[in-house]
């Protein structure tokens, strides 16, 4: 018998006639499952020889050993040396002719508002598996917090990972049947089609052929074909040759996008694959899903997570991405640092493409960042899918694009005022639960609206990844970006700015978090004027009821009024007020400067020398040797900006009271017998001569609500210089009465 044929033993042709009935087949669905002619089946089970991968495939469809039915049983090594098969010199055949095919299915990619595509190689950046699934792990709220909460609320983030990162090359190489999950936009099929690009090219197991199957099309092709039928006639002929490759284990089968494919089509193609991978179980399987889009159950496949991208991956991602281009990769990365709200969403490799999209038009982000925001939003809820043409089930019907964001939005304020940046899922859906009984039609029946929510969440998840599991049961918004965005929607969008809704907003002016929200408050609104008056109001009464910190604003008024500057007067009166501060509060000059938007500002001599002055005040009240011993070198600074005879030679003689740099003992022995009298010298001098330097002597109570003064009105500076509508008068009304006494305000409305 023929290396290549094996037939039937009589007692084997009778095992095979009753699996054939135990499978409820007859020979003819049999030769149509296994896509062959009826003409090989009938030789099957009437003992005649038949092709030995044939022979091998029906036994396994009929659950036989094929040696235990073989007439002559062949010794293992004669199945491992058939001579007659040069497995390898088909592989090789295979590869060749499948390498056109794969090359252009798997070679380039296009996404988004891309104008053409680009080649994978060219673009494509290492994927991160997590193989502890992130919705999977048994971790507490208060855990989870510990993992992301940073004491800086600025670059607090829910994008933090700290699981073990494994290359995917490296887990794929590690585990035979992969299931890759991820969010929409994580990068699935990219990966895969990486994995074809690097099989094809000799790179990446280069003893296999590569077959890419896209499982939407699949699902959809005419006269619904099994899977090697598809592939078949997807790939190439005859399908000996596939048959062949497969049989022998030396295939790599990358199947993609599982969610894909639509509900009434799920169950065969689920089917198809369980039976496949059972069929031809030597070869490599790497299949990829949504997290969160059904319970499938493949027991012998592996789970893993595509991990978001970590700095490195974006550094290198934006590096290729403005190759050659006239927006330099550094100026990108440069301002990705400056936002570390836009930098997180650089972490999922859909929106990183949007922002560099975005980036390349003009050279920077958009100056109204909601806008931005809004853009990343569309991706997820509508665009993704739309431009690879995916039409998702409807879970619930009635809730459309908008109701979805209205939705999230009613989420988002609720979790946010309570500091709920993760909350439970019986919470999330109760949330969904809350609104959906609202809508028009809604079913009354309870436990019908908690199936409802369950689904609407999963879905949420599923479709548009906003709304993220972290650990079992519990759920965050997949950015604390978007967390924010919709928070502030709820206020300017749902609740239409309305008067009791901007008063809540304002409430929260002294609470640091909110800071994103009030900025993204103002870009959206179609007029920002009641909202910014709202705040001025508010931000005026912090310290509006303290007898000594009004006295400290009339201060700042009348100094800034001494200065002969054509300038904002806000502008100076925030240079006095941050450089007074900066003695007890360790305050920048921000607001100065956010109120300046010029450099010229800091030529005027005046405030230079006052700038100088006070910083050789705040150097010596240090009590730190290190910068003691640079006292002489800003005393110098001033005295070359002095114009005052009296002042200069009263400056020249504290400067040379001071010993020699060059001796630090000596240096430490009169600092701390002559430090603090010499000090306070210098303070009675910038007061007499100066009007500055002042010891307020402020209780830490003061010191506190001056803290949270500063920061709203520098808040409320950034909140008019981003891109919003105000009208000039409201300007022009906040910038003239910024950071005036209280008493001063009320007699300028009286007067208006």
């Amino acid at each position: 018998m023929s290396g290549r044929s094996l037939c039937c033993s009589p007692e084997g042709i009778q095992k095979a006639k009753k699996a054939l009935l135990g499978s409820s087949l007859t020979q003819k669905a049999l030769a149509d499952e296994l896509e062959v002619t009826r003409q090989p089946i009938g030789k099957f089970f009437t003992g005649k020889p038949v092709d030995r991968n044939l022979f091998v495939q029906i036994c396994d469809r009929l659950n036989l050993e094929w040696e235990e039915i073989v007439a002559e049983p062949a010794s293992e090594a004669e199945v491992n040396q058939d001579n007659s098969i040069d497995i390898g010199a088909i592989v090789q055949e295979v590869r060749e002719k499948l390498k056109p095919s794969i090359q252009e299915l798997c070679g380039t990619m296009r996404v988004l508002d891309m104008t053409q595509p680009i080649e994978l190689n060219d673009i494509y950046t290492s994927v991160n598996i997590l193989e502890k699934i992130t919705g999977q792990q048994r971790l507490g709220i208060d855990e989870l917090l510990q993992e992301c909460t940073n004491e800086d609320f600025d670059r607090f983030t829910l994008t933090r990972i700290t699981a073990k990162r494994v290359p995917g090359l490296e887990a794929v190489e590690k585990y035979s049947k992969l299931m890759i999950l991820g969010k929409p936009g994580a990068g699935k099929t990219t990966f895969l089609k990486y994995l074809a690009i690097q099989c094809i090219g000799g790179e990446f197991q280069a003893e296999r052929v590569p077959i890419f199957v896209t499982l939407k099309n699949f699902a959809e092709a005419a006269n619904k074909p099994g899977l090697l039928q598809h592939i078949t006639e997807e790939a190439i002929n005859p399908i000996s040759s596939i048959r062949d490759v497969l049989t022998y284990g030396k295939v790599l089968v990358l199947l993609d996008g599982l969610d894909e494919v639509r509900e009434e089509d799920s169950n065969r193609v689920l089917k198809e694959i369980r039976e496949f991978s059972d069929r031809f179980p030597k070869n490599q399987f790497v299949m990829t899903c949504r997290i969160a889009a059904k319970e499938y159950t493949f027991e012998k496949f592996t789970e893993v997570e595509v991990a978001d991208f970590n700095d490195g991956q974006i550094f290198n991602f934006t590096n290729k991405w403005f190759k050659d281009k006239a927006v330099k990769p550094e100026t990108f990365i440069k301002c990705l640092k400056e936002n570390n709200r836009i930098k997180e969403l650089a972490t999922s490799p859909l929106l990183l493409t949007l922002l560099c999209l975005a980036f390349e038009e003009s050279g920077d982000f958009p100056a109204n960042r909601s806008e931005l925001y809004k853009e990343g939003l569309d991706a997820l809820l509508k665009k993704w899918d739309a431009k690879r043409g995916i039409q998702r089930d409807q879970i619930y019907k009635k809730l459309s694009v908008q109701r979805k964001e209205d939705l999230l939005s009613k989420m988002a304020l609720t979790t946010f005022e309570g500091s709920e940046y993760f909350f439970k899922q019986k919470v999330a859906e109760q949330y969904i639960t809350e609104y959906i009984r609202n809508l028009p039609d809604a079913n009354t029946d309870e436990e019908a609206l908690q199936v409802d929510s369950e689904q609407v969440l999963r879905s949420i998840e599923h479709h548009h990844g906003l709304v993220v599991a972290r650990a079992k049961g519990i759920y965050s918004f997949s950015h604390l970006t978007f967390h924010e965005y919709f928070t502030a929607r709820e206020f300017v969008v749902v609740r239409q700015s309305s008067e009791e809704a901007l008063q809540n907003l304002v409430s929260h002016i002294t609470e640091k978090r909110w800071r994103e929200v009030f900025l993204l408050a103002v870009a959206m609104s179609p007029s920002s004027d009641r909202l910014l008056l709202l705040l001025k109001d508010k931000i005026d009464f912090i310290v509006a009821d303290d007898q000594r910190l009004q006295e400290f604003l009339l201060w700042v008024r009348k100094k800034s009024l001494s200065v002969k500057f054509s300038y904002k007067p806000a502008a100076v009166r925030g240079f006095y007020l941050s450089l007074s501060l900066n003695l007890s509060l360790d305050l920048s000059l921000d607001l100065s400067l956010s109120l300046s938007l010029d450099l010229s500002f800091y030529r005027c001599l005046s405030l230079n020398l006052d700038l100088e002055l006070s910083r050789s005040l705040s150097r010596s009240l240090s009590r730190s040797l290190s910068r003691f011993l640079d006292l002489s070198l800003e005393l110098s600074r001033s005295l070359f900006l002095s114009l005052d005879p009296e002042l200069k030679n009263l400056l020249q003689k504290l400067q040379e009271q001071l010993p020699s740099r060059q001796d630090r003992q000596e240096s430490q022995k009169w600092w701390l017998a002559n430090g603090k009298a010499w000090c306070e010298e210098l303070r009675l001098v910038m007061i007499k001569h100066r009007n500055i330097g002042h010891d307020w002597q402020f209780s830490n109570e003061q010191k506190e609500l001056l803290q949270q003064y500063y920061d709203a009105n520098k808040l409320l500076v950034d909140c008019l210089n981003r891109d919003c509508y105000v009208s000039l008068e409201v300007r022009q009304q906040i910038e003239d009465t910024l950071l005036l006494p209280i008493a001063e305000i009320k007699q300028r409305q009286q007067q208006s």
